[in-house]
């Protein structure tokens, strides 16, 4: 095989058995890899039913036939598993180093079986796999442990791990790998904590072979020049994704204070812009990278002083707006603490801020927190920010999720959340793109799952009004089938505001052998999508989980540009179902199954 490694590595942490496999070359062709071969797996070897936190659960890290080569910002790789937060299949995708250093130990997949008695790490150097004791790790930071098993093992090495918050099974704990790198939603870190596994260290010296090093090279070329000639990925490079800020805001689609408003008259203070020009270090970015998003930054004094990565778009928005926060510095502390503490911002801010409103409200009583939770609050979030690490006092009830804290109140309408997940920083009132998108996603709540924001604003493949709902079912299940190929393939997701399919296509074609073209690409992003829906709906999920919260519905926008929006879930639905193939009920017809391989699993 050409572009796969064609070995997965199988690890049973109860017998602590290690077994080398084949990769079944068939599924990595109709799957590609990372997200879609690691869905493929976990959807023929679990119940979907199984609680997500026993150790029938699998934790699966899949690298992509483009992870670790020369394709542009090729640095990527999953971790799959059926989520804690949200009971769906999850399949959460992160960059840096870790997953082209996986790859180079011979492995494209590892599995992760079972429980260890005791908390343990795995050590992969090569062929050669260790369950070592981690005993002395548990309890420390995510940066404590890279530092702690590097100094262990080897100098070169790239370790995944998590933190205090996925060792007590904080339901959106993450995994993290350089020290800032997140599998970083639906709680994948809270899986990992569950089998005692406090890392998996990897180094490995294998080369990555193409099938065609001449034409991968050249269409390695053509799709570099195009991102380097973005103005969208120029832009990210200038003033990492913080650069929405202002943008989204203008547009009034930026959520404030629990979605109760559509814009935040405090933008600027903690825009892209204020980013570079007060905290930035340098950019940074990840593997193969060619835009370089990342921000490395430092608060030089005060109270709020520290020093790491971030924040990013997502993060500035639930920790600051969302919260009615626009203290940049109180932001980016609770940040470095989420990637130190090894927890999700995006569904840390979006709970709090659910929480200031349930307390608000008058709905969590007094008795039931041990501080106070107030809109504006910068103190405040920084406080909880450690507490949910540790589930300490309310960050025991904010561990939860914003659903199932605002449901032990009886009032779940408060959560910003779709299955379970909490929104990301686009108001479905005003992107009704987004609206569709967040109520049909296979992980719940979730921008990346499709990416149609870039439609809606930048334009990218094809413009599509925000408050327009034509069009939106045919570019929603466009851009979800093609992220699903490019998380799929290792690639990143912000290449596509540059590239094509097409681009990413020629890329596979010349890296595998296998012959890719762009209809033969987006039917593997639709299977894997399709896959993942089969995968919901056994354990349980219906089409009445594909819906929006109450205010999203029926409480217009009140202010700002798109004053009088609300999400008109209702009229796209049913025209997304047809397209996709799928009955009245969700459900995907026998036709489009066997269409896609899909008739035997069903």
């Amino acid at each position: 095989m050409k572009g796969w490694m064609g070995k997965i590595l199988r690890v049973d942490l109860s017998d602590r058995e290690v077994n080398v496999e084949k990769l079944n070359e068939e599924n990595a062709e109709l799957y590609i890899g990372a997200r879609g071969l690691g869905s493929k797996i976990l959807f023929d070897e679990i119940d979907p039913q199984i609680d997500p936190l026993s150790p029938e659960n699998k934790l699966i890290f899949a690298s992509g036939p483009l992870t670790g080569t020369l394709a542009a910002a090729s640095g990527r790789y999953d971790v799959i598993t059926k989520a804690p937060l949200t009971k769906t299949i999850a399949a959460s995708n992160s960059g840096g180093y870790f997953g082209q250093m996986l790859k180079r130990t011979g492995f494209d997949v590892l599995i992760i079986e079972g429980k260890s008695d005791k908390p343990a790490y795995l050590w992969i150097e090569n062929e050669t796999v260790e369950i070592r004791n981690a005993e002395h790790f548990w309890g420390g930071t995510t940066s404590e442990t890279e530092e702690g098993i590097i100094e262990e093992t080897n100098p070169e090495a790239e370790v995944a791990c998590i933190g205090p918050a996925g060792e007590r099974e904080v339901l959106f704990s993450c995994i993290i790998n350089d020290k800032s790198r997140a599998a970083g939603r639906s709680g994948v870190g809270a899986v990992m904590g569950s089998k005692n596994l406090k890392a998996i260290a990897v180094y490995g010296e294998e080369g990555i072979k193409v099938s065609n090093p001449g034409e991968f090279l050249a269409a390695v070329g053509r799709a570099t020049d195009k991102i380097k000639e973005n103005d969208v990925t120029k832009g990210l490079g200038l003033f990492g994704t913080a650069m929405l800020v202002n943008a989204i805001n203008g547009i009034g689609g930026f959520p404030s204070s629990n979605h109760r408003s559509s814009i935040f008259e405090k933008a600027d203070k903690i825009s892209g812009e204020t980013l570079k020009n007060t905290l930035l270090v340098r950019n940074r970015g990840c593997s193969g990278c060619t835009i370089g998003c990342g921000r490395v930054t430092e608060v030089r004094g005060g109270k709020y002083a520290g020093f790491g990565e971030g924040p990013e778009y997502e993060a500035i928005w639930a920790m600051g707006s969302e919260c009615d926060i626009d203290d940049l510095e109180a932001i980016s502390k609770a940040n470095f603490m989420a990637n130190d503490l090894g927890y999700d911002p995006i569904s840390f801010g979006v709970t709090l801020a659910c929480a200031m409103e349930l307390c608000e409200s008058g709905y969590m009583p007094e008795g039931d927190r041990d501080m106070e939770l107030r809109f504006g609050d910068a103190d405040a979030l920084v406080e909880a920010a450690r507490k949910v690490g540790y589930r300490d006092g309310v960050g025991d009830l904010l561990a939860l999720g914003s659903l199932r804290l605002a449901e032990r109140y009886g009032h779940k309408e408060l959560s910003m959340s779709t299955k379970g997940q909490e929104f990301p920083a686009y108001d479905p009132r005003v992107f009704q793109g987004m609206a569709l998108e967040y109520a049909t996603s296979n992980r719940g709540g979730c921008h990346v799952r499709g990416y149609t924001i870039a439609m809606e604003v930048v334009g990218v493949p094809y413009k599509l009004e925000p408050l327009e709902t034509e069009g939106k079912a045919s570019g929603v299940k466009l851009m979800q089938d093609f992220t699903a190929a490019i998380d799929a393939s290792g690639t990143c997701l912000f290449t596509s505001f540059a590239m094509d399919v097409k681009d990413l296509a020629d890329e596979l074609k010349h890296a595998t052998g296998v012959d890719y073209d762009e209809k033969k690409l987006l039917e593997c992003g639709e299977r894997i999508w399709n896959l993942e829906r089969l995968f919901n709906l056994k354990a349980g999920f219906t089409s009445d989980d594909d819906n929006l919260p109450p205010r999203m519905l029926n409480d217009p926008v009140a202010d700002g540009p798109a004053r009088g929006a609300v999400a008109k879930l209702s009229t796209m639905l049913g025209e997304y179902y047809s397209l996709r193939g799928w009955n009245e009920r969700g459900i995907p017809k026998n036709r489009t199954l066997e269409r896609l391989g899909l008739a035997e699993v069903q």
